[in-house]
């Protein structure tokens, strides 16, 4: 399963890549905005610098929810840097456009995935990533984890090519189980990739070897 980190903030998609686990990077508009980068040039910049610090698929989002205009969009962000996928919403005028892409070499990411019938559709018009929204599927009493396990046994048996990317995670666990369940990748904020580094028992073990070399110093 490939790791994506799920952020537009520069040092932790730098803390992430350090970590020599990193294969790409998402992001949206809200995530930009958290930066405080507003603006087309600025967002385009942003999502240039980011291309050179990660060497993987950099998801860029369009925020047209027409046909022509998330195809201009979408062109123009494919045009920053090779590693570009086009990050387009589940609506008609989306599937739409993923199709045109996927028709004219762009590589897409289907965003806003809550059920099986939209990732069916996502596949069928040949985007690259699906991603579905598990932490938001889960808050509205649902099962997000379920939901990756329907898309990868359904993908699995029509033979679709498309990769499972689970979005919205929010913590540790929720990458364990979307690996078991199937997910191709797992968009995660830095907090939950770390998160999978502790236990206690590895900081108790840690310190007992620490204190008995004290013993041969």
């Amino acid at each position: 399963m490939k790791f994506f980190i799920d952020t537009a903030n520069l040092a932790q998609i730098k803390e992430a890549n350090d970590l020599g686990i990193l294969d790409g990077v998402t992001t949206n508009p809200s995530l930009m905005a958290k930066e405080g980068i507003q603006g087309s040039e600025a967002v385009m910049a942003h999502y240039k610098t980011i291309c050179e610090l990660v060497d993987g698929d950099i998801s860029a989002e369009v925020i047209s929810t027409d046909f022509a205009g998330i195809v201009k969009e979408g062109k123009a962000l494919a045009a920053i840097h090779p590693n570009i996928v086009v990050k387009v919403p589940m609506i008609k005028d989306g599937v739409k456009a993923l199709k045109w892409f996927t028709d004219n070499g762009i590589k897409t990411n289907c965003t806003l995935v809550f059920s099986a019938g939209q990732a069916i559709l996502a596949a069928k018009a040949g985007a690259t990533y699906v991603s579905p929204f598990i932490g938001r599927i889960d808050d509205s009493s649902w099962d997000g984890i379920e939901l990756i396990s329907q898309i990868a046994h359904i993908y699995g048996t029509q033979g679709f090519k498309s990769e499972i990317l689970a979005a919205s995670i929010r913590n540790a666990l929720h990458i364990v189980k979307c690996a078991e369940a199937g997910a191709d990748v797992c968009t995660c904020p830095l907090d939950s990739i770390l998160g999978l580094l502790k236990h206690p028992l590895t900081d108790i073990g840690l310190a007992k070897f620490l204190e008995d070399a004290k013993k041969f110093a």
